[in-house]
């Protein structure tokens, strides 16, 4: 733990130090010398508010809405009010004064004192966004999903007084440079009333996120830094400690073997431990409304398949696994599909049960909306599969895609039926070296150049000859998941792959064209279904894929083989 504390510390400091900090810092530096500079402690309240509110609603704030079925910007908004209002009190003394009445006789918090800088320290608080590396990230994602621990307070603590050095630094220089200047000592109201201005902006420009593209241009050496530290193995490792995936060897007894390690080894039967519950299903499919018991099932060899629908990677092996289900399923073979989804339109069941057909997936299928079965398994992937015995005991695990052979040679030999030719599906070509996986929304990939986001934008024209990534043309709304398409949207897409795809959602057409082959032209219906569609699969290819879409289509992700 203590080097995760230690690193927190330092992750914060990085934080501080960064673009991110921008939209917070004016109103830190003015916050100092509202009166004049004479109160030495005032930096040092400001920063104090911040890295409270920050400490406790990072770890608390989603919980505490979700409790309440209150919306997820509420805090965000409650934040930049408080900007607002504390503002417009300092800018105009009337309004002050009505503002500071309630607070006369509550003490430490006299707005007229030290209060209003701790209470506007809190508002700035609820809206500093800092970058995400893996320290933030981690810390948002176990509050959010394992539940306030000890370990994870202390490292929240250690990231915000990390985050608190360099603005107290910040704070004090301002008001030691500023409080020499005569102006500044002898024209209070004046300085007020700018500090009021400042506050009052910094609550438009978070409001709009006009912001944004400065605080996306994180020093390519400052994020290298960032990464080395957080990303490390040891710092992994405490990590996995502090979310309990150590469960997954600590789980094991006598000379069982963790997940993971299980996972090294696909072609063997192992001992990687007692299998985990399905927790937390919301709803049960091919099942006639049953839920389905791992107890209950002891003496059936079962396969747990963790899928979700418009993942390529999961599609790729639906031959396999729906085939092994028709062979085995009279042997004693069960398999149940964990449905975890990657974006929101996947946790529609109806959704879920289109797919199911599509693909002929007739064995159970779990909806497991809130990833409660996928952490109670420590899942870090789609697709991966656990192959347990008739006992309860998790024998097999592999991440991703293939061993195929091994898996259905496990299978027979679990079953005890008599060998057989494995299965060989015809589930897709792989290229070597083919295109990664690329998002359209922004949370996990977007254009590459800067842009308003959640907004209607127009990203003008582009050359296909002359893009080097996902480029777009025309007029798009930018989302975390997806992008939407306006008047005249086109998606330029370099690619090397044997097939290319794109998960879509909405009504309308997409035509499909290479720039480096006049002759290739489709169009591709999307009939309202959220799904993964085809956009080539002529064989391997080095192009530009062209894509012009009608408005309301949302792009989320492309895909290759």
């Amino acid at each position: 733990m203590t080097t995760l504390i230690v690193v927190g510390l330092i992750s914060g400091i990085i934080t501080a130090i960064s673009p991110c900090v921008l939209p917070v810092l004016p109103a830190i530096l003015t916050s100092a010398i509202q009166d004049g500079g004479h109160n030495r402690r005032r930096p040092l309240v400001v920063v104090a508010g911040l890295v409270t509110s920050f400490a406790v609603f990072t770890l608390l704030g989603g919980i505490l809405l979700s409790s309440l079925g209150l919306p997820e910007d509420l805090l965000r908004w409650t934040g930049i009010i408080v900007l607002a209002v504390v503002g417009i009190g300092l800018m105009i003394p009337k309004v002050g004064e009505l503002l500071q009445r309630p607070f006369e006789r509550v003490r430490p918090v006299q707005m007229d004192r030290q209060g209003n800088g701790y209470v506007m320290g809190l508002a700035l608080g609820l809206v500093f966004v800092p970058c995400a590396g893996p320290i933030l990230a981690s810390i948002t994602v176990l509050a959010a999903t394992n539940g306030v621990s000890w370990g994870l307070v202390a490292l929240t603590l250690a990231f915000s007084v990390g985050i608190a050095i360099p603005l107290l630094g910040f704070g004090f220089a301002g008001q030691a440079i500023f409080s020499r200047i005569k102006a500044v000592r002898e024209r209070l109201q004046l300085i007020r009333t700018i500090s009021g201005a400042v506050l009052l902006a910094t609550a438009l420009v978070i409001a709009t996120n006009v912001a944004e593209p400065l605080q996306r241009l994180v020093p390519e050496q400052l994020a290298s830094i960032q990464n080395e530290i957080e990303d490390s193995d040891a710092v992994r490792d405490e990590l996995d400690t502090l979310a309990g995936r150590e469960n997954a060897d600590m789980s094991a007894s006598g000379d069982a073997i963790g997940f993971d390690a299980c996972e090294a080894n696909t072609a063997e039967l192992q001992n990687c431990g007692p299998a985990r519950d399905l927790v937390g299903i919301q709803e049960w499919l091919n099942t006639d409304g049953e839920a389905l018991d791992l107890e209950e099932l002891r003496g059936e060899v079962v396969l747990i398949d963790f899928w979700t629908y418009s993942c390529i990677n999961c599609q790729r092996t639906f031959p396999y696994l729906t085939a092994w289900d028709e062979r085995y399923r009279d042997d004693g073979l069960t398999i149940i599909g964990v449905h975890s989804p990657e974006f929101a339109f996947e946790k529609v069941v109806g959704n879920v049960e289109d797919a199911a057909a599509r693909y002929g997936i007739e064995y159970p299928i779990a909806i497991d909306n809130d990833f409660e079965t996928w952490r109670e398994w420590d899942q870090r992937f789609w697709p991966a599969h656990y192959l347990i015995d008739q006992n309860g005991t998790v024998r097999q695990v592999h991440y991703g895609e293939g061993a195929y052979a091994e898996t259905e040679e496990l299978i027979q030999e679990l079953l005890d039926t008599p060998p057989q030719a494995v299965v060989e599906a015809d589930a897709g070509n792989h290229t070597e070296g083919r295109t990664a996986e690329t998002y359209v929304g922004y949370r996990r990939g977007g254009p590459a150049v800067d842009y308003p986001r959640d907004e209607a934008y127009d990203f003008g024209s582009a050359d296909a000859a002359s893009v080097d990534g996902l480029t777009l043309t025309g007029t798009w709304t930018v989302t975390d998941e997806y992008a939407k398409a306006g008047d005249d949207a086109r998606i330029l897409m370099p690619f090397f792959a044997t097939d290319a795809h794109l998960v879509l959602a909405g009504e309308g057409t997409v035509t499909v064209s290479l720039a480096g082959d006049p002759g290739y032209e489709r169009t591709v219906d999307v009939d309202g279904t959220s799904d993964l569609y085809d956009l080539f699969t002529e064989g391997p290819t080095e192009d530009v894929l062209v894509l012009e879409l009608t408005p309301g289509l949302e792009a989320y992700a492309f895909t290759f083989g």
